[in-house]
């Protein structure tokens, strides 16, 4: 086959793997236009075209020919990396991540919509219909992320500075700027933020780190052996990811908070109807600050039974919230 068919060849499976799908399809006619009108050639015919498109089903281009109207036969390539809806989820995470910058959605998503038809592609929604990033500084994010994946697939120690804002928008050093060696575990995705989970060798204790709050960061060349460890029950009991002490809580719940009880714990969470209007959460869960302004969140709907010590605490915010507002 000389050049000239091999360029053809390309351009037809472009042409198809773009501008056909389930519902759009194209008869040889428009494909010898639109041929034309890219490779700039007219010498091909029907015939041509017609081999060319046995060519691509022989080499799993898989080519689905509909009869049309006329008894026309219509041609479409259906086949593709992903479904629809995966690429819907995949454009979605994308939009509602707040810390990715509208400029970079917009190459992200420019990518991901070349992974089917363009038709399908017009249906995914455009950037500007999220809200705005956060004001999260991407590019170091970005760079964070690379080094946290690697350290976890090489096994190696990462070492970095970690702190927080302060109400003048500086940022300040934890520890006095002193750098943190922490064995790397897992990098995830949870409420809007992505964290580093590891061991952090100072105590040997499992802890979490904000990623946009991780400064001047580094791959060493000390490795570790990773222990046993539950990420899944790790995260499911840390609330909002603030660290705290693990313990067996026990919650009562009015019954419209249901679904949001399961949806926070799932539908294999222990709960127990408690009488007509109340029902019982039994679970394990780390006392920390997240957990506590979550109850809160439920106002009179949600009443901690145990233990003694977290009915103390939730009772002393309450306290401290009435207080700011008794003049």
């Amino acid at each position: 086959m000389e050049r000239g068919s091999n360029y053809r060849l390309l351009q037809l499976r472009e042409i198809l793997f773009n501008e056909t799908d389930d519902y759009h399809d194209l008869g040889i006619d428009e494909l010898i236009e639109k041929l034309r009108s890219v490779t700039g050639d007219a010498t091909f015919d029907k015939r041509t075209i017609k081999r060319d498109l046995e060519t691509l089903d022989s080499m799993d281009f898989e080519i689905v020919r509909n009869q049309g109207r006329y008894g026309k036969i219509k041609y479409s390539h259906q086949t593709r990396l992903f479904e629809t809806y995966q690429l819907r989820l995949i454009n979605d995470a994308i939009l509602s991540a707040r810390f990715i910058t509208t400029n970079e959605k917009e190459k992200l998503i420019k990518k991901v919509k070349t992974l089917t038809s363009t038709h399908i592609a017009k249906t995914f929604p455009e950037p500007i219909v999220f809200s705005q990033s956060a004001n999260i500084d991407y590019e170091r994010v970005k760079l964070n992320i690379d080094s946290v994946h690697r350290a976890i697939s090489e096994g190696k120690v990462l070492t970095y500075q970690y702190g927080k804002f302060n109400v003048k928008k500086e940022f300040v050093y934890h520890r006095n700027g002193s750098r943190y060696h922490v064995e790397p575990y897992a990098l995830i995705w949870q409420n809007d933020f992505y964290y580093l989970i590891g061991v952090f060798q100072d105590t040997n204790e499992i802890r979490h780190y904000r990623l946009d709050r991780i400064r001047n960061i580094a791959v060493t060349d000390e490795t570790f052996k990773k222990r046993a460890f539950n990420l899944q029950e790790y995260v499911d009991q840390s609330f909002h990811m603030f660290a705290g002490e693990e313990m067996r809580i026990k919650i009562r719940f009015h019954n419209s908070l249901v679904n949001v009880v399961l949806d926070r714990f799932g539908h294999d969470a222990d709960i127990r109807e408690l009488d007509d209007e109340h029902f019982v959460l039994s679970t394990k869960a780390k006392l920390s600050e997240g957990l506590v302004n979550w109850i809160l969140t439920w106002g009179n709907r949600a009443k901690v039974l145990s233990p003694e010590h977290l009915q103390e605490r939730i009772k002393n915010q309450i306290s401290q919230m009435l207080e700011i507002y008794v003049d």
